[in-house]
């Protein structure tokens, strides 16, 4: 960071404490900078990304050429440093008592860190593939779950506000998938849609029956 302590120029002074408050806030990924538009020089710099400093070109170019419809606020624009960094930058004209562009300052944000950080979430969110189904064929009990849960997501019903034809459909599906060929499984489909077993047995002989399907909706 700069010392502008040393610096007798009015506008570092005046804009040093806004600058400071800007680094330290975004430090160390922004570098802030405070140039001379009519000099085209560097002022003074906070967190330097680069070896430039305070009497360096500014490569500004001319102000009078800028969008006056942006009331003196361009940006945010991407910028690439030479070492492969991407910035995304705004700059200000700061203008004085009489209007004029006393000073422009510009704020380089260092997108590296939110690039990585976005890269990572995007892994956590790839999409999923079907489970490899050796592994999961025997698992009967994942299977209950992934049935009922699948149903819940699909009507957006909550299994405490299930009617009885939601569970004469789960118990369907779950039939389906051969699920009650196991002997244990009874018990765990009542506890998974929070009913007694001799609800579960009374649903499923109704659903068994010759003319179940033609009472269902």
């Amino acid at each position: 960071m700069g010392n502008v302590e040393e610096g007798p120029d009015s506008r570092v002074r005046m804009w040093s404490p806004v600058c400071r408050a800007v680094a330290l806030l975004l430090g160390p990924y922004a570098e802030v900078v405070l140039h001379d538009p009519e000099t085209d020089r560097v002022l003074e710099i906070w967190n330097p990304m680069t070896s430039r400093g305070p009497g360096d070109p500014s490569l500004l170019g001319e102000l009078d050429e800028l969008d006056p419809s942006a009331q003196d606020v361009y940006g945010p624009y991407e910028k690439l440093l030479a070492d492969g960094r991407r910035l995304s930058s705004v700059s200000a004209v700061l203008r004085d008592a009489r209007g004029e562009p006393s000073a422009v300052l510009c704020i380089n944000l260092d997108r590296t860190p939110l690039e990585q950080a976005a890269a990572v979430l995007s892994a956590f969110g790839a999409p999923t593939v079907k489970g490899p189904e050796p592994l999961f064929e025997q698992d009967w009990s994942e299977r209950i779950q992934h049935v009922i849960g699948t149903y819940v997501r699909e009507t957006g019903r909550p299994i405490e506000r299930m009617t009885r034809q939601d569970r004469l459909a789960v118990l369907g599906r779950l039939d389906e998938a051969r699920v009650f060929a196991v002997r244990r499984a009874t018990p765990v489909v009542a506890g998974a849609l929070r009913v007694s077993r001799s609800t579960v047995y009374g649903l499923l002989t109704e659903l068994r029956a010759p003319s179940a399907k033609d009472r269902q909706p």
